[in-house]
């Protein structure tokens, strides 16, 4: 099983207040028109998951399947064909700062790991610095 990590990343807000977000789907739908679509576009959102096309891969939904309060939102991927799955972790640093990382693991066979692993990886990359400026009191 590949996996991909992102940077660890600070957002400058509690655990809680960003948890509430990112287990919600729905109150991301605010903010679909702020987000850069050159590589991620086509968004959808309901409480329980999330729906976008990654160029070159094409539509992917992620589906909320564990939350735990304040620190992880684990989810599965539909609609690709192989297995994936994505973790957000958050760990608290101090009230107004919390450490926020992101894993994606795919299965992914010899031949197909070379043409998705670097369009994998920008994504989750891109999705990084998308939730790492999200304004979580507004929304």
């Amino acid at each position: 099983m590949a996996e991909f990590t992102s940077e660890v990343k600070v957002i400058p807000y509690d655990s809680q207040t960003i948890f509430e977000v990112l287990s919600d789907f729905s109150k991301l739908e605010k903010i679909k028109d702020k987000i850069s679509q050159d590589k991620i576009s086509d968004f959808s959102f309901e409480k329980d998951y999330c729906a976008f096309s990654v160029s070159p891969i094409g539509k992917i939904k992620f589906v909320i399947v564990e939350r735990e309060a304040n620190k992880t939102v684990k989810f599965a991927a539909e609609q690709i064909p192989f297995e994936t799955n994505l973790w957000i972790q958050l760990k608290e640093k101090d009230v107004e700062n919390t450490f926020l990382k992101l894993t994606v693991k795919a299965e992914l066979n010899p031949f197909l790991k070379p043409m998705v692993s670097k369009p994998l990886q920008e994504a989750l990359d891109k999705m990084t610095n998308i939730l790492t400026t999200l304004p979580y009191n507004e929304l």
